[in-house]
């Protein structure tokens, strides 16, 4: 039977230095989504929302009181994970103030850990049947998984571990600019396409049933290439 293991560095080194240029655009769509997402759905009652049709929200307020409390509890433990992630990556805090690193990736383990749970909770009640259930639901377990095995090997001194685990994680946190991100352009491609003959519900629908694995699986094959690059241990397909 094959099981995923990650494998150990061939080359010992030091990481290599990220581009600043694009640690800010990160960290500024990070930012950015995460005021937006969790600004909009604080503006008022589910009900209201989804009567003026804002996000999720005609998705979720007709649903069991339980599936709207997830909706919130991944709202805000998603935002807090995608606003604090950045800063785990930067190496002067890491090497400078190791202790403030340590409670920036407390918080951001325990954010996932909940927003993981809430998550796979709302992609039982999606509005894309079996491609949302797969695809967020499958987002919501790795994001769990990956962020659970980078706070294992933290725990146990395997800080090359560590490093490519949380890479992996905050991979799949980044999901929530990338589906916002391709949702665009599908949107963009339709309308040059002239596919929906402008019908921009139409447009919306379709362009939402491919970002459940599209906002997340070109993420973690960018993270992987960071991870090799890096020379931090990989993925592989052992058999025990």
């Amino acid at each position: 039977m094959s099981v995923l293991t990650s494998r150990p560095p061939t080359v010992t080194g030091r990481p290599r230095r990220g581009s600043r240029f694009s640690w800010t655009v990160m960290l500024l769509l990070s930012v950015a989504i995460t005021g937006y997402s969790v600004g909009q759905y604080a503006a008022g009652s589910l009900q209201d929302l989804a009567a003026d049709r804002v996000g999720l929200a005609p998705t979720y307020a007709d649903r069991p009181f339980a599936v709207q409390v997830a909706f919130y509890v991944h709202i805000v433990t998603a935002g807090l994970a995608l606003a604090v992630g950045p800063f785990q990556f930067v190496r002067a805090i890491r090497r400078r103030f190791p202790r403030v690193h340590r409670w920036i990736g407390r918080g951001y383990v325990g954010a996932v850990g909940l927003g993981s749970v809430a998550a796979l909770v709302m992609s039982c009640f999606n509005s894309v049947a079996f491609a949302g259930f797969f695809g967020f639901g499958g987002l919501a377990v790795l994001w769990g998984w990956t962020t659970y095995r980078g706070y294992r090997a933290a725990r146990e001194g395997d800080f090359a571990a560590h490093e490519a685990w949380m890479i992996r994680s905050f991979a799949l946190t980044f999901a929530a600019p990338t589906l916002r991100l391709w949702f665009g352009v599908l949107i963009l491609a339709q309308v040059l396409a002239g596919d929906a003959g402008g019908d921009v519900e139409k447009m919306v629908g379709q362009a939402y049933a491919a970002v459940p694995f599209l906002c997340w699986l070109p993420n973690l094959v960018v993270a992987e290439l960071m991870v090799r690059r890096r020379n931090l241990p990989g993925l592989r397909f052992v058999v025990p």
